[in-house]
């Protein structure tokens, strides 16, 4: 699928909001969901490590306050924008939600045997799934944290 201008707009606003997040010791993943006119409605960062929730990732909190906002479920129409590849457990959710399109922007280096954007694309045809959006910027601030993070534990 073809990468839009206004998706490295928003991939740039995920990354900010990165920037802007007060530090925890949270793999920094940022995700937005978006209606049909490109306006957020929910936004979030990776929350585990503050919860205690190993579902708190950034995609399915984002997903939970868009379904809260509308009282539905079902955010078929509306596009989720997320600074990593989605994890497999996260892309049970994407489907789950009946979203339109997912848009992230550093591959996973991770994936294994089978990607999140074949499960994507396998569970759902219809479903856009748009990957590497400012690869490289949000791949080296992943890169980046991980490395202070390796610092901080010597």
């Amino acid at each position: 699928m073809k990468i839009r201008s206004q998706d490295q707009e928003i991939m740039s606003d995920l990354l900010d909001f990165l920037k802007k997040s007060p530090a925890v010791l949270d793999v920094p993943v940022a995700a937005a969901v978006y209606d049909q006119n490109q306006k957020q409605v929910a936004i979030a960062h990776n929350l585990r490590e503050l919860t205690s929730d190993p579902s708190a990732h950034a995609e399915i909190v984002a997903l939970r306050k868009a379904g809260h906002l509308f009282g539905n479920w079902n955010l078929e129409g509306l596009s989720l924008y997320v600074t990593l590849e989605p994890c497999l457990m996260c892309a049970g959710a994407i489907l789950q939600s009946k979203i339109s399109r997912v848009v992230f922007g550093a591959f996973n280096p991770e994936t294994t045997s089978q990607s999140s954007v074949e499960l994507l694309r396998n569970g759902n045809p219809q479903l856009e799934v748009v990957g590497g959006v400012n690869e490289e910027e949000c791949s080296t601030y992943l890169t980046q944290w991980f490395s202070e993070q390796r610092k901080i534990k010597r």
